[in-house]
C-alpha cells in the first residue's frame, strides 16, 4: 500500500454523486480563531483535525496565532472532549506513533490512534468517546476541519455538527481543495 493514500476518501467520494449535501458543513468560518466558542450547548465532544485546522501543514504544534483560542477551547472542553483526529498522525502510516506522541505531547490533546482514515473512521471515533464516558450519541460530537470531503463528509456521514474551515492556517492551492471548494460553491447555487 501507498503511504499516505487515503482508501476510504477515494471510496467516500462515490458517496458524494448520490448525496452531494454530504460535504456541506453545519457551519463554516475562514479559520480557528473565527470559531464561536462555545459551540452549541448540545456538543459535548469535539473533534479536530491537524493540518491546516490549528496547526500549519506538516507541523505538530499549534499555530501561534491560534494559542489564545486553542487554550479557551481545551477550558471549554477538559479532559477527553477534545481529540485531535489526522490522517497522518496516528494512523497506521505513523510508524510507531511517534507523530501522535509528539502531537499529543505539544498540545496536551489526545490524539486518535486508528485503522481507517476520514472520513471512514468515525467507528472509532465514537468508540473512543462512549469508552471514555463523554458521550455515547454522535449529534453530541463536532468535528472541525478544513477539508470538505474527509472531516465535513465524515461528519456529516456519522450525524455529527460539521464545522468547516475554509481558509485554514494558509490558503490551499492544492487542486483538490479547489475542486472541494468548487464543489462546494455550485451546491450552494
Amino acid at each position: 500500500m501507498v503511504v499516505g493514500f487515503n482508501l476510504s476518501a477515494t471510496l467516500n467520494v462515490a458517496r458524494l454523486f448520490k448525496d452531494p449535501k454530504l460535504c456541506i458543513p453545519s457551519i463554516k468560518y475562514a479559520n480557528f480563531n473565527e470559531i464561536q466558542l462555545p459551540l452549541p450547548s448540545h456538543i459535548k465532544a469535539i473533534v479536530l483535525d491537524k493540518d491546516n485546522c490549528f496547526a500549519k501543514p506538516h507541523d505538530d504544534k499549534v499555530w501561534p496565532e491560534y494559542q489564545e483560542q486553542w487554550d479557551k477551547l481545551k477550558q471549554l472542553y477538559p479532559g477527553k472532549k477534545l481529540l485531535i483526529v489526522s490522517n497522518s498522525a496516528g494512523t497506521n502510516d505513523d510508524i510507531g506513533h511517534i507523530q501522535a506522541k509528539t502531537l499529543e505531547k505539544s498540545t496536551g490533546v489526545p490524539v486518535l490512534l486508528h485503522s481507517i482514515k476520514k472520513p471512514g473512521c468515525h467507528v472509532e471515533i465514537m468508540a473512543y468517546f462512549k469508552k471514555s464516558k463523554v458521550c455515547e450519541d454522535p449529534s453530541e460530537v463536532a468535528v472541525v476541519g478544513d477539508r470538505l470531503f474527509t472531516d465535513v463528509v465524515m461528519a456529516n456521514t456519522m450525524g455529527a455538527y460539521s464545522v468547516w474551515l475554509h481558509e485554514g492556517v494558509i490558503k490551499s492551492s492544492n487542486p483538490f481543495v479547489l475542486l472541494e471548494q468548487q464543489v462546494y460553491n455550485w451546491l450552494q447555487r
